[in-house]
């Protein structure tokens, strides 16, 4: 099947699931810190106070996320969907209105919880239930919305904030998902895809259906969050200090943002390119190479001063992003079956978030104690070589238990 028959096959699945990841921009770091220093004026709170609510918040809401992502196995993608995007929306209402400290815990929460983890954990779920031969190219398609978002969305936030006050951007946020992103869903989603006899037969089957007990029992599922969580505690920590690297190689902070668009790109293109050589090779068989590119990115990052090393380091972590989302978005059938993989996928993004909302804290108590920022770059990157080569013999077995179930 060709790609633009594919895409027009398809249309309405792809699009549901790409509109969830589009929309979830509103409950990631990315968009919430553009009025990270509004909030810490209006509120009074240093940048630590400000750091220790958001980490708490995000906390709070991978805990959540373990149990709430249970409901994906029992409904419908539009049923979920129909709840998670009206509670994003009163979380962007409260962010506009609140104006104690005492409410932004909560507030946080309400977005980090629905955004960053609902909408994409209903939008990856549904999309590996509903496709199985192509379910790779399908992913690659929904994932661009995160780039689509992230190129998108602050920039119109930045506009609106800076003509009408930042309160006001967060309810027209509010006013988007409710007016249009609610009601487009709820039609996209309406029919369940299920595989069709003009499917390409799948190249990998899918393993037996574990049960959530099961795979907490599993070793081979705490040796997968080794690198599971390294992209989320990586990319965090970077973006987070990233006025402090700048300042600290004296490089220019316009120069470092112009390397944002260079990952943008990167990812876009090989996040396509990893879908189909999931659908032709496996995603178990591409998990020792997974970590290879953020290694990579982090040893050029964390050894070479100069500013053209932001480049390059942008260039590989969009090869990173491109190849880590994907495949941690289409592994898990692989594994695990598809039966309970909404419960099971919610382990998942808990602990990636958990990485999340570790990393800046950890390596800003480091910078503190006078340990190398460049250092720990360096260290990062030997971790994700280590557990690349660790990822081998777990590629290895995970393919021939599959086979032997």
């Amino acid at each position: 099947m060709s790609y633009l028959h594919f895409l027009r096959e398809n249309a309405r699945w792809l699009a549901a699931g790409f509109l969830m990841t589009f929309f979830s921009i509103y409950g990631q770091t990315t968009f919430i810190s553009l009025s990270a220093g509004d909030i810490r004026r209006e509120y009074e709170l240093s940048h630590g106070g400000f750091g220790t609510i958001y980490m708490i918040a995000t906390l709070a809401s991978a805990l959540t996320l373990t149990r709430a992502g249970q409901v994906v196995d029992r409904y419908s993608v539009r049923r979920v969907a129909m709840v998670v995007i009206p509670m994003l929306a009163i979380g962007a209402i409260a962010m506009g209105f609140s104006h104690h400290v005492a409410l932004l815990l909560p507030v946080i929460y309400l977005l980090r919880l629905f955004g960053q983890g609902m909408m994409v954990h209903t939008a990856y779920t549904g999309t590996a239930r509903w496709f199985s031969a192509q379910r790779g190219r399908a992913l690659s398609v929904i994932i661009l919305g995160h780039n689509a978002g992230d190129a998108l969305m602050p920039i119109l936030f930045v506009s609106v904030a800076g003509a009408i006050g930042w309160r006001n951007g967060w309810l027209l946020a509010a006013a988007s998902l409710l007016l249009f992103a609610l009601p487009l869903e709820s039609s996209l989603a309406a029919v369940n895809r299920t595989p069709r006899a003009s499917d390409p037969t799948p190249r990998v089957s899918d393993a037996r259906d574990w049960k959530r007990s099961e795979v907490i029992r599993d070793p081979y599922f705490y040796l997968l969050m080794l690198a599971v969580m390294a992209p989320s505690f990586i990319v965090t920590v970077i973006f987070f200090h990233q006025v402090y690297l700048v300042e600290s190689r004296g490089w220019s902070m316009e120069a470092f943002a112009a390397s944002f668009a260079v990952s943008a790109a990167v990812n876009s293109c090989f996040t396509l390119l990893v879908g189909q050589l999931i659908d032709r090779f496996s995603g178990v068989s591409l998990l020792p190479f997974v970590l290879l590119p953020l290694g990579a990115a982090c040893l050029v990052l964390g050894s070479i001063d100069a500013q053209w090393s932001a480049f390059a380091f942008m260039a590989l972590l969009g090869v990173s992003n491109g190849l880590s989302t994907t495949l941690f978005g289409a592994v898990w059938p692989e594994i695990y079956g598809l039966k309970n993989l909404g419960s099971i996928r919610a382990l998942v993004v808990s602990a990636s978030v958990l990485a999340s909302a570790v990393g800046p804290g950890l390596t800003g108590y480091l910078i503190d104690l006078g340990v190398s920022y460049p250092g720990q770059i360096l260290a990062m990157g030997l971790y994700c070589v280590g557990v690349s080569f660790l990822m081998v013999p777990v590629s290895r077995f995970l393919g021939k238990r599959r086979l032997q179930a």
